[in-house]
């Protein structure tokens, strides 16, 4: 047999070994199941709206934090853009909870009138709002801070009468209220910049992330209705 022939099957021998120990290297170490590597690494304890969080994903509800509990809620936060996604049932992600519940039909319940023209729908128990035009959802839920205890916002049916993209508070030492569209004397949907969820609430406005106060400046206009109802919880 000539050497270049007996070099061939050399080498396809060579080939053939390293393809059963890849094999069996693949036997001897599956892959690891889905969400195992969060799983251990999530260390989040448990958070003042565990039972709701648990409720929500499906989870055994007792209130206590456990490492399934913890990668399924992280799980949800990286779903839904909250950072950090860490497994921790606090007050970010119960609100953001509350939106997606929203999400597949907002006006369930029947609170916001159903017209032909646009109406901003703000919710006061569930702390969100939306847009709708007739049945049609064109601005999709978002998560609002309304009024504090004393300084609630005022419910009713409202028209958005003037827009300032770029307004400052006159009455509260120039704080910024980007994207302004007032719809009551002094209170307007806008922008609050920063963390939404710190403090008791806002003034009386509805306050937004920027992002959103930004996205819906380009929904409504003016002479378009807005809708209160409901009680911010804890006024």
């Amino acid at each position: 047999m000539s050497n270049r022939r007996a070099g061939r099957r050399a080498r396809r021998r060579t080939a053939a070994g390293a393809c059963l120990l890849t094999a069996l290297a693949g036997v001897a170490a599956p892959a690891a199941a889905p969400g195992a590597a969060h799983a251990a690494a999530c260390t989040a304890g448990t958070g003042p709206y565990q039972r709701q969080l648990e409720a929500y994903l499906k989870r055994p509800v007792d209130g206590r934090q456990s490492p399934a509990d913890c990668a399924a809620i992280a799980a949800f936060q990286r779903r839904e853009g909250i950072r950090p996604a860490d497994g921790y049932a606090g007050l970010a992600t119960y609100r953001q909870m509350l939106v997606a519940q929203a999400r597949p039909d907002p006006n369930a319940a029947g609170r916001c009138p159903v017209v032909a023209g646009r109406m901003a729908c703000v919710d006061l128990d569930r702390q969100l709002m939306w847009v709708q035009q007739r049945r049609r959802v064109i601005f999709a839920p978002v998560p609002v801070r309304s009024g504090r205890a004393g300084q609630t916002t005022r419910t009713g049916s409202f028209k958005v009468y003037w827009k300032h993209k770029n307004h400052v508070s006159t009455l509260y030492a120039n704080a910024p209220m980007p994207y302004s569209q007032f719809f009551s004397g002094g209170q307007a949907l806008h922008g609050h910049p920063g963390n939404l969820f710190d403090g008791g609430g806002s003034a009386g406005c509805v306050n937004l992330t920027v992002a959103d106060a930004r996205r819906l400046w380009d929904v409504l206009q003016v002479g378009d209705g807005v809708r209160v109802w409901g009680r911010k919880p804890g006024t």
